[in-house]
């Protein structure tokens, strides 16, 4: 049974940082590739940054490149997304998902997830 659980999530002004992490149990992750998506209320889910455990390659949405940094620690089955430069629109519950085959941005293709963490970035 793999289990991923998020943190780090809170209330941040704009202009702010936050990291998040997501701590991975159940298995050997190193060849994993694991993911962040956000849901804000009333959107679809939709995809962040993605990093493969074996090689630290990682995949960003077009909006969080230069601001957000996604990154692992494999010793600690342990992904980060490291949040700056936060503007109110990044307000969302934040997911972590994990997958042993798929390294992309389609939710529908991650086998794991978190139970997500919130994000709220005030103006």
């Amino acid at each position: 049974q793999v289990q991923l659980v998020e943190s780090g999530g809170g209330l941040v002004q704009a202009g702010g940082s936050l990291r998040l992490s997501c701590a991975a149990s159940g298995r050997t992750f190193s060849r994993y590739c694991m993911g962040w998506f956000r849901q804000a209320p009333g959107q679809e889910r939709e995809f962040v940054a993605a990093i493969r455990l074996s090689n630290g390659g990682t995949y960003y949405a077009d909006f969080v490149k230069g601001r957000f940094t996604i990154s692992r620690d494999n010793a600690k089955n342990t992904v980060y997304l490291q949040m700056n430069s936060l503007k109110p629109e990044d307000t969302a519950v934040y997911y972590c998902a994990a997958d042993p085959n798929y390294y992309g941005s389609s939710g529908d293709h991650y086998d794991y997830w978190g139970q997500g963490t919130q994000v709220t970035v005030s103006s």
